[in-house]
């Protein structure tokens, strides 16, 4: 099998930031998706699920009610990895274009009392979640996101050259 396009990104060399992960097009529309990390994989501690369901919750429910946003997104939620999130947007925008939002949705998170949609009818794993850990993400990925807005590795993917061989086979260690 064909390694998916977000398997072929050097993880060994992702910082935390806002990149564009891949763009589809679908019913001649295009389709972007982001990937929003918040924790360098494989090197900082992943986030803790209850506080990651919180923040899928309340982020989600911040963009959807968005009127800049709202039409535009599709899809808002965790990695498996729990190093960050991937948003799904029509059309086709620049990590840039994206910060603003991401990072009002981040601090939005520091205002809200209670988890949105929190609730046994709403939620398939309600008890699940961690209010105060997710602010406390939240609050650090924001801080960082202001502190390094001017560097372009918060914003690209790292590239990296490797060695393919004439059957395909990829060298993760050239």
């Amino acid at each position: 099998m064909e390694l998916i396009q977000s398997f072929s990104v050097d993880h060994t060399l992702i910082v935390p930031g806002i990149f564009v992960s891949r763009v589809d097009t679908v019913g001649g529309d295009t389709v972007t998706t982001y990937d929003v990390r918040l924790k360098r994989p494989n090197r900082e501690p992943v986030i803790d699920v209850a506080a990651m369901h919180s923040l899928e919750h309340i982020i989600a429910t911040y963009l959807r009610n968005d009127p800049d946003w709202k039409d535009e997104l599709i899809y808002w939620g965790p990695m498996g990895c729990l190093t960050g999130f991937y948003i799904i947007l029509k059309g086709s925008r620049s990590p840039r274009e994206v910060y603003k939002p991401v990072l009002s949705a981040f601090k939005y998170v520091n205002e809200v009392e209670e988890v949105p949609g929190a609730a046994p009818v709403n939620c398939g794993h309600y008890l699940m979640h961690n209010l105060a850990m997710a602010k406390w993400y939240a609050a650090e990925f924001a801080a960082y996101l202001e502190e390094n807005a001017d560097d372009p590795k918060i914003f690209e993917y790292p590239k990296t050259e490797r060695l393919v061989t004439e059957g395909g086979q990829n060298f993760y260690d050239s």
